[in-house]
């Protein structure tokens, strides 16, 4: 599609929907709204690859906004259902849609847990037309007689593989089978496999595919990098440079614990941190996530799950403090920042002995990597600066004990380094690599797990 093809999508919706969307500043779709939006429109089951950032919220969004208009729904019988694997991304989407829905005089209501049942209970009642919802709380109302599927006319299952990662395929895979036989059915996600692909070929009819959005690993504004330090102590130094260094940072830890301490750490150094994690009450989640998104902290430390739900632009740096599980996750994770084709950074932070875990992880999510030794790398360490320097990383760097990163004579020693005893600062103890054993004089021996 060229771009003077593009607006004739937006001019062939209802009059009150493009006059919504022009308020918004928005009259052009991007690539994944101009190849969805037809075939929604025209009734079609959908099948989109799509990552974060896309614009994918309103691909599914407007042709379900034009399908249910004109028309109320019933007490409790609501016209569409849009599912969404975390609390956050509920309210994310029902932000993007809300103003659009109200235009367009339809009614949305957001169903998660964490809160209580009566608000939700009234609005379903009060002839909600769309339901945005996550899982288990959308059985619940649904088991209890306060939600009704008979008249739902376009289900939406949004980030379908975080659905299925989360364990929830089983309660999706029932929940899709509720709905109407031969109601339309529109599921978008980052991957197309596995869980994802059952729920395709159980529930959607004959789907327009659109694989439109490349990988995080295929983005050419993002660039990736590796920043070799000596022990923990260090990677929390290096963390703080280069959030100084870069502005709005998310901060990847594999652990809640991890978290916590890393946010209250870089708040100790002056960098203002908020953290993010499933133990957060949901008053405090939005709290946080609202210092995060309108500057009040420069960084938030997060865990893979609650970061799903972090929707927030112009993130300059993503941090992986703790390495991803896995390719799949590496790339969900970084692709928090180079969104709307703006510039950014992923800086992943290891240790000398997992150097080569980090590059075949790093190879397996197709990226192209540098390499730099925290005791060579420029200062400060802003993306630009980064880009120019280190050298391209090979996986089988850090092999026999880290690779080239300890060759080169001369080099002073990692500081702190010696046997990864931490002697300063808030975490004591060792790293065995598998599991991290931080100490506070407080606290005794408590452990909490961690990654290199």
């Amino acid at each position: 599609m060229t771009a003077q093809d593009t607006p004739v999508q937006f001019e062939n919706l209802p009059a009150d929907l493009i006059a919504a969307l022009a308020k918004q500043g928005i009259t052009n779709p991007t690539p994944v709204q101009a190849a969805v939006i037809p075939d929604g429109m025209a009734g079609h089951d959908v099948l989109g690859r799509a990552r974060t950032g896309s614009g994918k919220t309103l691909a599914f969004g407007i042709p379900v906004l034009a399908k249910l208009a004109g028309r109320r729904s019933r007490p409790c019988y609501p016209r569409a259902v849009l599912i969404v694997p975390t609390r956050e991304l509920a309210n994310q989407v029902s932000r993007s849609l809300l103003p659009l829905a109200s235009a367009m005089g339809l009614r949305m209501t957001t169903v998660y847990g964490g809160t209580p049942y009566e608000r939700q209970i009234r609005q379903l009642r009060q002839r909600a037309d769309i339901v945005v919802a996550t899982p288990g709380r959308l059985h619940d109302l649904l088991e209890r007689g306060h939600c009704f599927f008979d008249d739902i006319e376009v289900t939406v299952l949004d980030e379908a593989d975080h659905l299925c990662d989360l364990g929830f395929y089983p309660a999706v895979d029932k929940l899709v089978g509720m709905t109407p036989a031969g109601s339309q059915r529109l599921l978008l996600s980052a991957t197309l496999d596995g869980d994802v692909d059952a729920l395709v070929k159980t529930h959607l009819r004959a789907p327009r595919l659109h694989e439109l959005d490349p990988s995080a690993g295929a983005v050419t504004t993002m660039t990736h990098h590796t920043l070799v330090v000596g022990g923990f102590r260090d990677k929390v130094a290096a963390a703080q440079q280069l959030v100084e260094a870069n502005g709005r940072t998310i901060v990847f830890t594999r652990t809640r614990d991890g978290a916590v301490e890393l946010a209250r750490a870089l708040t100790a150094a002056g960098v203002d941190a908020v953290d993010l994690h499933g133990n957060l009450s949901q008053r405090v989640r939005e709290r946080n996530l609202h210092r995060f998104s309108n500057g009040q902290a420069q960084a938030v430390v997060a865990t893979d799950v609650a970061a799903r739900g972090i929707h927030v632009d112009n993130v300059d740096l993503v941090i992986h403090f703790d390495a991803a599980n896995d390719p799949k996750a590496y790339l969900h994770r970084s692709g928090r920042t180079a969104r709307a084709g703006l510039e950014g950074c992923v800086v992943t932070i290891s240790t000398p002995k997992f150097v080569n875990q980090i590059a075949r992880l790093q190879q397996g999510a197709g990226v192209e990597v540098r390499h730099h030794d925290i005791r060579t790398a420029p200062q400060p360490m802003t993306a630009e600066a980064l880009a120019g320097a280190g050298q391209p990383m090979s996986p089988r760097a850090g092999r026999s004990g880290g690779g080239h990163h300890q060759s080169g004579q001369g080099r002073k020693p990692y500081r702190g380094h010696a046997g990864g005893r931490r002697h300063e600062g808030r975490f004591e103890g060792r790293t065995d690599g598998r599991r991290d054993v931080r100490r506070r004089p407080q606290e005794g021996a408590r452990r909490r797990s961690s990654q290199p």
